[in-house]
């Protein structure tokens, strides 16, 4: 079985799918940190390794599922406004679900992070303790909305090569490995400022919008005549290295005058 690593090619395809995974993989960890900050700091660590964990095998479970997820690129319905027309496939409603799932939970934190303030910390003892199962699945269905993306992505990739599959299995294994070891770290510097919970939150909102416009391009939709393309992922992420990049410069400074 695992002959097929003896190929030049496919350790090739590993190191890509497992970077890629990694890279897909950040905006996740934002994701994480985030709705695990509702927790009492003693569970953070053991939520974010079981959500963590338990995606890992929901992603092999959708590698062995591809054939449907490939077969899902078939239209279900169409919509024919006049002004708006869309063949919806089941690929196009997982991302348009996942991008207005994204967009409606970023906007809610944001709300009670800048208009409630205070208010987590008063309910963190009994209602945060409540809501560890909550937690738990909020990171399974987000971990489903970031891995149609990068499995069809690797799917394409290692189209034709031997032992495809081990090889995706093997990138998801490796990659939320490194996910665990860095996902603790990152929470916690995210939790403990203000100012890169807001940023990641507002990138979360930029990548629902992305989610929604690539569903429409999936389902072929029209908007007043006109075809409604993908936002480029490069344009995107650029903004938010960008971003980081300048709000690091300004805790520099934020320190140096404190």
């Amino acid at each position: 079985m695992f002959e097929v690593f003896l190929n030049p090619n496919a350790w090739v395809a590993l190191l890509t799918l497992t970077f890629l995974e990694i890279v897909l993989g950040i905006d996740n960890i934002i994701f994480i940190s985030i709705v695990t900050g509702k927790l009492p700091v003693e569970d953070r660590k053991r939520a974010t390794r079981i959500g963590l964990f338990l995606a890992m095998f929901m992603r092999i479970g959708l590698l062995f599922g591809i054939t449907l997820l490939i077969a899902m690129k078939e239209p279900l319905f169409s919509i024919d406004l006049g002004w708006f027309k869309a063949h919806l496939t089941g690929q196009a409603l997982i991302l348009l679900g996942g991008g207005v799932f994204l967009i409606y939970k970023s906007t809610k934190e944001i709300h009670e992070k800048v208009d409630h303030k205070g208010e987590e910390e008063k309910t963190l003892g009994g209602a945060a303790k409540k809501s560890f199962t909550a937690i738990i699945f909020q990171i399974l269905l987000i971990d489903i909305i970031f891995s149609i993306d990068s499995i069809l992505t690797a799917v394409g990739m290692t189209n034709g090569l031997e032992g495809a599959l081990l090889i995706m299995i093997t990138a998801v294994i490796i990659s939320v490995g490194i996910m665990m070891l860095f996902a603790v770290p990152v929470g916690n510097f995210v939790n403990a400022n203000p100012s890169i919970q807001i940023l990641g939150l507002a990138f979360l909102i930029l990548i629902g919008f992305m989610l929604i416009t690539e569903s429409m391009h999936l389902s072929e939709a029209e908007l007043a005549g006109e075809h409604v393309g993908t936002v480029p992922k490069g344009y995107l992420y650029f903004a938010i290295a960008f971003s980081v990049a300048v709000e690091f410069l300004n805790m520099k400074m934020r320190k140096k005058k404190e």
